[in-house]
């Protein structure tokens, strides 16, 4: 376990899946990340990689072949190495090994960085395509965090998301797993949208952001704390919390890559919301989450 330290806040990370699964501000007597309850989710914050969501039948055909790839792909169950440390920073890389290669035909290497400046957390990805073909691929985060915060000051009904730029956006529902972006719905988000388990009757809200700055805030009336996570070029970002259990939690995710279409053809290139890398080049993306 590798951990990263402030005047204010502690943080954790696993090397299993370079994986962030402690937030921790003593003097508050706060733990903000999700602890991985399996009654409700057995996981914190896993990285989504090479795929995010599902895809139909579990697998994809990339240049006449099929392989096959379960939900959120594979990095977030491989052991990272460590390439750097110290109190504010922390690189992980994950290098394509055989195993990997059966399901994602492709060499790279993924690195992950987390920063640690005060109340903030950056995490970075940065992909870099060593193979001598065009690489396809998604790469998401799943950070899950605790609602209510304090179990003794309020519940889950009393903590709201709000989001800014304040505006209504195009949410792309789900049909089971799979996107349905031919019936994309509108949602309203001028004002905060109060929390309660129903709202994810349907899974994950994901909101198209079309690469737009974005925050989204999870906040109580009942007291001053919660979370702010800021993407600045994400197509989208899911909000999520299991369903029907009632799980004390809500995911924010910001995502380079959507689960496949309903009406996919298969054809990994062709599928909704991949990006691309040249061979030899690479992709990096990032966002913040400021803890308050």
């Amino acid at each position: 376990m590798i951990s990263l330290h402030s005047n204010d806040l502690t943080v954790k990370i696993n090397e299993k899946g370079a994986e962030l699964t402690s937030v921790n501000d003593a003097t508050e007597k706060i733990e903000y990340i999700w602890q991985a309850d399996p009654m409700f989710w057995a996981r914190h914050a896993p990285i989504l990689f090479p795929i995010v969501g599902r895809l139909q039948d579990n697998q994809y055909t990339l240049d006449g072949e099929t392989y096959h790839m379960t939900q959120h792909g594979f990095a977030r169950d491989y052991t990272f190495k460590v390439l750097d440390h110290d109190d504010s920073k922390a690189v992980f890389q994950l290098l394509a090994d055989d195993d990997m290669k059966a399901q994602f035909p492709f060499e790279f290497d993924l690195q992950v960085t987390f920063t640690l400046t005060d109340h903030t957390l950056d995490v970075s990805y940065h992909v870099l395509n060593l193979d001598d073909k065009t690489m396809p691929f998604s790469i998401g985060g799943h950070p899950g965090f605790n609602v209510p915060l304090n179990p003794y000051e309020g519940g889950f009904e009393d903590y709201a998301v709000t989001v800014a730029p304040r505006r209504s956006y195009a949410q792309i529902p789900l049909v089971g797993p799979y996107n349905d972006a031919d019936h994309e719905k509108t949602l309203n988000l001028t004002t905060p949208l109060q929390l309660d388990h129903d709202l994810f009757n349907q899974d994950a809200l994901i909101l198209d952001l079309n690469h737009v700055e974005t925050t989204v805030m999870l906040s109580s009336t009942v007291n001053d704390h919660g979370v702010a996570l800021t993407v600045e070029n994400a197509p989208y970002v899911g909000i999520w919390s299991p369903y029907p259990k009632r799980a004390p939690f809500v995911a924010i995710e910001p995502w380079w890559g959507i689960a496949d279409n309903v009406n996919t053809t298969g054809d990994f290139r062709q599928k909704m919301g991949v990006q691309t890398i040249q061979p030899n080049a690479e992709f990096t993306a990032d966002y913040q989450i400021r803890f308050f």
